[in-house]
């Protein structure tokens, strides 16, 4: 029986927003590959044929913004005024800074000759998995990144001619009462196209090359649910349409708008800045948390205060799906693993340029080789699981 409907969307690498994502964690990347001890922290706007890179960056790295912004351009397909900017010919401004030192004197620590970092913000971060997917992701989002991921495909090797690189997709799908997904019952695709494209030939190839593949299921739908450029008509797009910012795409990075967001945005920070490793870390707990078998259904919030070098608390949610208590869940979770900052770097290998393949189609339920997505602590958790329960039995024994 269904009891209600979940809704998730994503955007393709050409959406505006995330074009100036994947510019800023590009110029992240190329900082670290350099120096790995960068302190970063750049934001992107782009809007008609201009793209403005701003932020405060203390590295040794020597590096050309404005020529990485226009290879992230160039790759992503926008080559031209028509697709929505021009790599080569638009207008790239860059206002780049060294960090605040009063900012700077909490995060650069050093302690008996190890390094200790203390948090780049204040804040709260959350981490979610749940049992819906192979990944633990919801599957509306796994679901609308796959979407989004394949459109970009057939765009890229010409199997749907004439489309450009700005685009988006939306996933709803109905719930049984246990929470377990049930249907889907509508799919968004929206797609930028050249001008004189035939509406209805690009709606059948979409259906056929991009949602069928994905969605097989969607076969079943009634044509008024799926809904393929719901105005009529795309052709205008990328930031020639749309202004551009980075960190506007929260939602779209992390769970499609069902776990909670502490609000800081990922992209263009180093990961001395808690808004982007704490979530990480979250997400890693959760995860590992739910592949041991603890729960079927995972949140793992974590507070910090800037310069602080440890979190002020870490909770756990299971929202009902636990398989022992909760407090004994959170227990493990806090002995099991480092939550500081210098221990969440090192622990996710943090340090490495690998951030501008997740600035889009999201951050978490990637196949890549990202240390946040391993879930190599479940057996630890499984047994110290085991162990508390095994303890309370003998406790009560004793008792008796």
């Amino acid at each position: 029986m269904t009891t209600h409907y979940v809704t998730s969307e994503s955007v393709t690498e050409g959406h505006p927003d995330k074009l100036c994502d994947q510019i800023s964690d590009a110029i992240l990347d190329a900082c670290l590959a350099q120096d790995p001890r960068s302190h970063v922290a750049v934001e992107t706007m782009a809007s008609k044929n201009t793209v403005m890179i701003a932020g405060e960056i203390t590295t040794k790295a020597r590096i050309d913004a404005e020529a990485i912004a226009r290879e992230v351009m160039r790759e992503i397909g926008y080559t031209s005024q028509e697709a929505g900017i021009d790599a080569d010919r638009c207008l790239v401004l860059t206002n780049l800074n060294v960090q605040s030192a009063d900012i700077a004197m909490g995060v650069n620590r050093s302690a008996d000759g190890m390094e200790v970092i203390g948090g780049g913000d204040q804040g709260i971060m959350y981490g979610y998995a749940v049992r819906e997917t192979a990944h633990l992701m919801p599957k509306t989002i796994e679901l609308a990144h796959g979407l989004v991921r394949r459109l970009a495909e057939v765009r890229k090797d010409g199997t749907v001619p004439g489309l450009y690189p700005d685009g988006k997709a939306q996933v709803t799908m109905s719930y049984a009462e246990d929470g377990t997904p049930v249907s889907v019952e509508s799919v968004v695709v929206s797609a930028q196209h050249e001008e004189g494209v035939n509406p209805q030939n690009l709606r059948e190839a979409l259906i056929r090359k991009v949602i069928l593949p994905v969605i097989p299921e969607a076969e079943l739908l009634p044509p008024e649910k799926i809904f393929i450029n719901p105005t009529g008509r795309f052709v205008i797009g990328g930031p020639m349409g749309d202004t551009g910012l980075t960190g506007r795409k929260i939602m779209v990075d992390t769970y499609g708008g069902i776990g909670k967001h502490g609000g800081g945005a990922f992209s263009g920070k180093d990961p001395s800045k808690v808004d982007r490793s704490a979530a990480y870390m979250a997400r890693y707990a959760a995860k590992n948390i739910v592949a041991a078998g603890l729960a079927e259904r995972c949140e793992v919030a974590i507070a910090y205060v800037i310069g602080q070098i440890r979190p002020e608390a870490v909770t756990v949610e299971t929202f009902g799906t636990e398989h022992l208590d909760r407090r004994i869940i959170e227990n493990i979770v806090t002995e099991v693993f480092d939550f500081s900052v210098a221990g969440m770097i090192r622990k996710l290998d943090l340090r490495r340029p690998q951030y501008r393949k997740t600035a889009a189609y999201g951050h978490f339920g990637r196949s890549e080789e990202f240390g946040w997505e391993k879930t190599d602590l479940a057996e630890v958790l499984r047994r110290k699981a085991l162990g508390e329960l095994y303890g309370g039995f003998l406790r009560k024994g004793v008792q008796k």
